[in-house]
């Protein structure tokens, strides 16, 4: 079962830090669609986890976009993502039509039970952090750093069960390995949410085959009211090396438990 957290038994909140970029102008559309993995043209005005790849077909940039006008659109990335992400859009976008803001601050929070995000700076509290990471753990809500960019597949990270993938959309930035995989093949090794025992192990790190996304501290015994040496995280790896491994899979929402590969 997993247990609870408790304000000082998670990650550090100084250390989860966000900001947002917004992209205006005539070709703003045009542009994100030959560069993310969703469909552009479908965004609304809540956030949408998204990818920009890399040639491999990785995740170069791990991302949240809404549309928050016609012609504008706001990105969310972590804080030490945020301007090598200004710098790409600055050199693929150079002789299009639009504008990139300085990065500013945004706030994790969770709203309606929801992992997102506030500009409101009376969110910047290490609690509303807390919750957010706690909640994006258990929901498969997975954030790339700069130690991760280049590390995970989008398919890997189960991106496209989550709305930030579209096959048919056309060319952008990675998609033909992206396709190839989810046409020809499928990912061997896929995200799992897991417990675990001992030290919390940093972002990226290999526990054997087992690679960590993202991880948390467990929190208390109820019974003892003392911290447990454990933690939680999401992992990528095979299920045989998980069965095989001493760590615990816990349940993803329901959308998040199906085949990661393309449905026959």
């Amino acid at each position: 079962m997993t247990q609870s957290l408790t304000p000082d038994s998670s990650v550090p909140a100084a250390t989860v830090k966000f900001q947002q970029l917004t992209i205006q102008g005539d070709d703003a559309e045009k542009f994100l669609q030959g560069q993310l993995t969703c469909d552009v043209t479908k965004l609304g005005l809540s956030y949408q986890a998204a990818a920009i790849g890399n040639l491999k077909g990785r995740i170069e940039f791990g991302i949240w976009i809404k549309k928050q006008a016609e012609k504008h659109y706001d990105v969310v990335i972590s804080a030490d993502c945020a301007e090598s992400l200004k710098a790409h859009l600055g050199k693929y976008g150079a002789f299009s039509k639009f504008e990139t803001s300085a990065p500013t601050p945004i706030y994790p929070c969770v709203l309606a039970d929801e992992p997102t995000f506030s500009h409101k700076d009376t969110h910047d509290t290490p609690e509303d952090t807390q919750a957010w990471v706690q909640s994006s753990i258990a929901t498969g809500n997975y954030w790339i750093v700069a130690a991760t960019q280049g590390e995970f597949q989008p398919q890997e990270l189960r991106l496209h069960q989550r709305g930030g993938m579209d096959y048919d959309k056309g060319c952008y930035l990675g998609q033909e390995v992206i396709a190839r995989i989810y046409f020809k093949s499928a990912p061997k090794a896929f995200l799992h949410y897991v417990q675990g025992t001992g030290d919390l192990p940093a972002v990226g790190e290999k526990l054997g085959k087992i690679q960590v996304v993202n991880a948390i501290v467990s929190g208390q015994d109820s019974q003892h009211n003392q911290r447990n040496k454990g933690f939680e995280a999401l992992v990528v790896a095979r299920p045989e090396h998980l069965a095989d491994s001493d760590l615990t899979v816990l349940a993803l929402p329901p959308a998040l438990q199906t085949d990661v590969a393309r449905p026959k």
